[in-house]
């Protein structure tokens, strides 16, 4: 029996190959699938089942494509309503794998589909859980994101939550391994930790929302209690995964059009897609097209498009480094953003030879920043997550949260200049580049972010640890 984990960092996901005597089971595919096929022929074997824990939210999953292409069945636990052909296996329900089973364990609350899949090694014995959303590391999945699908509150949803973990999974024992679709940094739970494999008796002792002692309202009250809106995207990827998608290779072969400048310009104008830009930052700041959005390759890349962009639908020009069209239209696919109609071929020097008009970013190190606030007072923005903020943050600087900078454009000062920054720099070009596309320019980036501004004697707030607040 091989189990192996095949973790996205990105999009701190993790999905699943299970092989045995030759049977191969996938759990939670990523959109691009020849990795799992490829592996499988490698190991001389062959894809028997695609496990599917619920309908993602957070990712297109690939198990439409993957089915297509080998004849393996997808399975859904009770109550999954997709529009393709699938299995829709009951509550219990076993399926051999070589010598092994894989035990369908319906576990609704963070979605009413939402299932376990329980691995019993070939003597029958329990051996691990792919407990999808419904069990992470340290915390459970959010149950606000099938409100509408399960006509449910999401007090109702944690309440049944909260069964499915006490009548289902604690009852399993203690060396059971548990596998979690996601880890830390994930928008689908709130307290992950980082690690992504633990046993489930170590859960039991550290994970919040697994307390003996705990009642049926206090976990509602705890699972609930400051929970963010879910990114806009959500939604859309949630359709994508109950009725289909197109196939990656389709999304790879028009994404990877190679337009001249010119071509690129025209593109641009006629089609309204938006240019997006994604090399490193530092490159970003220097020079870029008018009113292009920077989210770079190098952070949370695709996480922040689904928040920023929001609409899959919409059509999308690339500026990349060189060689780098490819990784970037894969990622985006992921989300579910198949609309790439083409990058600028050369990248941003073509563009530049080309004489066309280009913009950059005015940027500070920390120190001429921290001077600046000290002597003239000017304004500070700080674009980190307010929990960041409130743990700690420059004296009288205003939070304006990246994954809402929409709703405070009003508060930006209108001539007087003022500096925008984030933890480390990669956010704050990214709210740089969407305020400039909205006509506001009296910027100015500071380089490092928080993490420089604190070492250069910047007044901060004292600190307060986040897992209190």
């Amino acid at each position: 029996m091989k189990i192996e984990q095949i973790y996205t960092g990105c999009l701190a996901q993790g999905a699943y190959y299970i092989e045995s005597n030759g049977e191969v089971a996938i759990i939670d595919p990523l959109r691009e699938v020849g990795p799992y096929i490829k592996r499988a022929a490698n190991d001389k074997a062959k894809i028997k089942y695609i496990f599917e824990t619920h309908f993602h939210a957070d990712f297109v999953s690939g198990h439409v494509t993957l089915s297509k292409e080998t004849g393996a069945p997808i399975i859904y636990g009770p109550l999954a309503n997709p529009s393709f052909e699938a299995i829709i296996a009951k509550d219990g329900q076993e399926f051999k794998l070589g010598e092994i089973t894989i035990k369908v364990v319906h576990t609704p609350g963070h979605t009413m589909e939402s299932s376990t899949f329980l691995l019993k090694d070939k003597n029958g014995k329990d051996h691990a859980i792919f407990s999808g959303d419904t069990l992470f590391l340290g915390d459970v999945g959010r149950p606000d994101l099938a409100q509408k699908a399960a006509d449910m509150t999401q007090e109702q949803l944690a309440g049944t939550l909260f069964d499915s973990l006490r009548t289902k999974l604690m009852p399993l024992a203690d060396d059971v391994i548990v596998y979690p679709a996601h880890g830390a940094g994930s928008a689908c739970g709130k307290n992950m930790m980082k690690e992504t494999v633990d046993t489930l008796g170590n859960q039991k002792k550290m994970n919040y929302a697994l307390r003996a002692d705990m009642t049926r309202d206090e976990f509602i009250k705890e699972v609930t209690d400051g929970l963010l809106p879910p990114p806009k995207y959500f939604p859309l990827n949630v359709k994508m995964n109950k009725e289909g998608y197109e196939d990656f290779d389709e999304v790879l072969e028009r994404g990877t059009t190679a337009l001249t400048p010119d071509a690129f310009e025209v593109a641009a104008n006629e089609t309204g897609a938006i240019v997006l830009d994604v090399r490193h930052q530092n490159d970003f700041v220097k020079g870029h097209i008018p009113r292009s959005i920077f989210i770079g390759l190098n952070g949370d890349f695709a996480p922040w498009v689904g928040a920023l962009i929001a609409d899959v639908d919409q059509p999308l020009l690339l500026v990349t480094p060189d060689g780098k069209e490819e990784e970037a239209i894969t990622r985006l696919s992921r989300v579910g953003f198949d609309g790439t109609i083409g990058f600028l071929k050369g990248g941003f020097e073509a563009w530049k030879k080309a004489a066309k008009d280009y913009d950059t970013i005015t940027s500070v190190p920390a120190a001429e920043a921290v001077a600046a606030i000290k002597a003239k007072h000017t304004p500070v923005f700080d674009v980190r997550k307010e929990t960041e903020y409130l743990s700690e943050h420059v004296k009288n600087a205003e939070n304006t949260p990246l994954s809402s900078l929409n709703d405070y454009l009003t508060e930006f000062p209108e001539k007087e200049t003022f500096f925008v920054h984030c933890a480390g720099g990669y956010r704050s070009v990214i709210a740089a580049s969407i305020l400039k596309s909205r006509g506001i320019h009296n910027l100015v980036d500071v380089a490092g972010g928080f993490a420089a501004l604190k070492a250069d004697g910047a007044e901060v707030t004292d600190y307060v640890c986040p897992t209190t607040l």
